[in-house]
């Protein structure tokens, strides 16, 4: 099977990819530098289940599972150019799943200077070990906020992408420009996936389903904005991960009907590919968060706020490119995907208090 290396393995989507990976029996290193953006508790958690836990861990150094034995662990940063050509020069990947990043658009605006050193030096570091070692597949995580102004839907793939409205989503549109770069100077074959609004079990806690069934069942009031005039392309985290899974034995080939007089964004003479990867049907944040109430058993107290800066009001993805290619369209609905949040919540958050409870009762 094929060795793969998976950066940002503690995050939602890497853990997850990673998860699937190992049981499908490639041969898998993981990579995180499990930054405090968000609880390095739920990180370590999502690891230990992978078999790697948070003693066993030596800062740039390789960690074994103890329960898989086809899964490494490397706790590094993207930005030590050395440890990661040391780590491409000994590990000899056949594919390379880039996941690792510095998320969220609103915390671009208080800390801008974390973008530009996950995002784009640390991609860079990644494309130039692709560009030393042989490498059969370079996939990498773009986003749907690089539609930024955009109000054309569904949003395709086609699309100009010059007005981001975010540092995140611009440092995202460079990533997909750096990978254009290396793919025509040294024909490494790489996929853009821009993801929309990925939600389910083991997800970020500064993500909206997050944050609004811990409110809810705090008993405190959720932030809505633009008065709930809000719509996203939710999709659920296992529609992703089978996406991803299914594109990793097809590496892109340059497009032989592609023209510089009329140029398509997302092909190229090099072997070069974007796509979206999302569930293609747009929800009203109010019905997401009515299915939020209906799966806790709560009526959410609603603080109406206006937009955020940065924010988009609506993302709609066109999949169709992907289908084609791939034969998948992301299958589950919000009534199950958040309902296999909320089982999984309660038992990651709530079962240690019913214990405690019962304990002091």
């Amino acid at each position: 099977m094929k060795n793969i290396l998976v950066t940002g393995a503690a995050g939602f989507i890497g853990f997850n990819l990673v998860r699937r990976l190992i049981k499908e029996g490639y041969r898998v290193t993981g990579l995180d530098n499990i930054n405090d953006y968000y609880s390095t508790d739920l990180k370590y958690d999502r690891l230990a289940t992978l078999g790697i836990h948070k003693e066993q861990i030596a800062e740039d150094s390789l960690t074994e599972s103890k329960t898989y034995t086809n899964f490494k662990f490397i706790k590094t940063d993207l930005e030590n150019r050395y440890i990661i050509d040391e780590l491409f020069r000994e590990s000899n990947f056949d594919v390379v799943i880039n996941l690792a990043a510095q998320a969220g658009v609103r915390y671009s605006l208080k800390d801008p200077y974390r973008y530009i050193d996950s995002n784009i030096t640390g991609f860079l570091n990644v494309l130039e070990s692709a560009r030393h070692h042989s490498l059969e597949h370079l996939i990498y995580a773009s986003s749907s906020s690089v539609y930024g102004a955009n109000t054309n839907m569904p949003f395709s793939t086609s699309d100009n992408i010059d007005h981001p409205m975010s540092l995140y989503a611009a440092s995202k549109k460079a990533n997909e420009l750096m990978a254009h770069t290396y793919s025509n100077l040294f024909e490494i074959p790489t996929t853009g996936l821009r993801f929309f609004t990925v939600y389910g079990p083991w997800g970020r806690p500064d993500m909206a389903l997050f944050l609004f069934a811990e409110a809810m069942l705090k008993d405190e009031p959720i932030k809505v904005f633009n008065h709930g005039k809000m719509e996203r392309d939710f999709t659920y985290i296992d529609d992703i991960i089978e996406g991803i899974v299914r594109l990793i034995p097809k590496p892109p080939s340059g497009n032989t009907n592609w023209s510089g007089d009329d140029p398509d964004p997302a092909t190229s003479f090099a072997p070069y590919r974007v796509f979206n990867i999302g569930n293609s049907n747009p929800v009203k944040l109010m019905d997401f968060i009515g299915e939020i109430e209906k799966q806790l058993g709560i009526q959410a107290k609603k603080d109406m706020m206006p937009i955020q800066p940065g924010d988009v009001p609506k993302t709609w993805a066109d999949v169709d490119d992907l289908y084609e290619y791939i034969d998948f369209k992301p299958r589950v609905g919000i009534e199950e995907g958040i309902r296999n949040f909320v089982d999984w919540y309660k038992s990651y958050y709530l079962a240690d208090e019913k214990v405690e409870a019962a304990v002091r009762s």
